[in-house]
């Protein structure tokens, strides 16, 4: 990226000669002879870097420096200034200033200097850009659904982003915990500190101390910083808090309470300011029963508690999730696929979701990766997606009634047809003779048992 850098100074040759010497040097620059001019500029065109004298008429560098920045703070002010001034340098430094350079002073060191700002002011921007891609990865909008049940989460999330309590949230996997916990805390007013993830199930039971609460060593090599220190000031996921051994769930309650932990090995408390949000896919309450969970540390847990929908009971979402899954990869893929047929959108919204969004996300991604055209058909979707040929023995136990059994009958039929004719909605229901809504409407009138398809 070129920066723009503006020279102000009321010595024309000491100016110019500047001028002369950072062009050769390949910065774009531009100069005024006062600080009155120099805001008339700022005023008209854009500029990433003021070097700026102090003593000047009409306004002088410190004033300069104030106008600007209070509506350009992210235009960047080297101070140039006679020995005499340093107090005033200082000031300028206190008041925004990057750096500051006393006449007379060698080109080379100001070279140095200017550099210096140019490698600060790219890591701004770039940490801008960052924070901007996160909001944007994390905004409102990525959690996809106009279902009643994700409704009333949005209401939820919306509200309780700019609390600092705990939060619990419920559902099975797949169904998008991490996202949500994501959007929560990239709302609320700790969005500028870590946050941290610690899945409980994914270390020894022997481990997990040593992780959440960190080790005290005698060197860098055997000390360990736990997850809940690395997310001072900011919020820590756990993940699965079921799997949580209960000894460990006592000394969590303990550091919930205390606001501090003592690392492994350690003697001396360590101050910790975290918020906690935590998951699972486990009946939690099914667990306390069996003493399995502390009660105590839930009621600390959940003082606020988020259910996550199963996507059987939100699939009118599907065809948005299906559209936001394409416009995500169109743009990590490079592609303009523009949306997914009819057959296909239907063939998704009557399957059964074991894998739940993750596994909706990952057959779009796939269906992309294949797709020859820039609509997405029946033949990119996966082979299992479409019932396998299945004898009716097999598929229609004793026992039921009638009234079961025809429905059953009727479902396995339409399952097969729908196979020949490769997902195609239309044809299907041609070859059946009847109209398309009642396709579906049967299809929806037998729901399969787990394990059925």
């Amino acid at each position: 990226m070129a920066f723009r850098i503006l020279l102000v100074d009321d010595d024309t040759i000491f100016r110019e000669s500047l001028l002369t010497i950072l062009q050769k040097r390949g910065f774009s620059c531009d100069q005024a002879k006062d600080g009155q001019e120099a805001y008339e500029k700022v005023l008209s065109r854009p500029y990433d870097i003021i070097i700026s004298d102090i003593d000047m008429p009409r306004m002088n560098g410190i004033k300069l420096m104030e106008s600007v920045r209070s509506g350009n703070p992210d235009i960047f002010f080297i101070i140039v200034t006679a020995y005499g001034s340093m107090e005033t340098a200082i000031q300028a430094l206190r008041q925004g200033a990057f750096d500051y350079i006393i006449k007379p002073f060698k080109f080379d060191d100001l070279i140095v200097k200017l550099n210096k700002l140019i490698e600060h002011k790219a890591l701004v921007l770039e940490n801008i850009r960052l924070r901007q891609e996160i909001n944007r990865k994390y905004d409102f909008d990525n959690i996809v659904g106009h279902s009643l049940p994700m409704q009333k989460i949005f209401t939820m999330i919306r509200r309780i982003s700019e609390s600092d309590s705990s939060v619990f949230i419920n559902g099975k996997n797949g169904t998008g915990k991490e996202l949500l916990a994501r959007t929560i805390h990239y709302h609320s007013p700790r969005k500028n500190g870590p946050f941290v993830v610690m899945n409980c199930n994914a270390y020894p039971k022997t481990a997990i101390e040593d992780e959440l609460f960190g080790r005290v060593g005698d060197d860098a090599a055997t000390e360990k910083k736990g997850f809940l220190l690395q997310a001072d000031k900011g919020a820590l996921f756990l993940d699965e808090i079921g799997d949580l051994p209960l000894n460990i769930q006592l000394k969590l309650l303990r550091a919930i309470e205390q606001k501090e932990i003592l690392p492994v090995g350690g003697s001396t408390p360590v101050r910790i300011n975290v918020r906690i949000i935590s998951a699972t896919n486990q009946d939690i309450l099914n667990d306390i029963q069996d003493q399995r969970f502390r009660e105590d540390l839930y009621f600390r847990l959940n003082v606020i508690h988020i259910d996550l929908p199963e996507l059987a009971e939100r699939k009118e979402d599907i065809p948005l999730l299906i559209n936001h899954f394409i416009s995500r990869f169109n743009r990590e893929m490079g592609k303009n696929i523009k949306g997914m047929s009819p057959d296909a959108i239907e063939l998704l919204v009557t399957h059964q979701w074991r894998g739940e969004v993750r596994e909706l996300e990952n057959i779009v991604e796939r269906a992309m990766i294949f797709a020859q055209t820039d609509v997405l058909g029946v033949e990119v979707l996966p082979d299992y997606l479409i019932a396998r040929e299945t004898s009716m023995d097999e598929k229609i136990p004793d026992g039921l009634t009638l009234d079961e059994a025809t429905r059953k009958f009727q479902y396995i039929y339409i399952r097969k047809v729908l196979e020949k004719n490769k997902g195609h909605k239309g044809k299907t229901a041609k070859k059946l003779q009847i109209s398309e809504p009642t396709l579906y409407r049967k299809m929806l009138d037998y729901q399969p048992e787990e394990g059925e398809t």
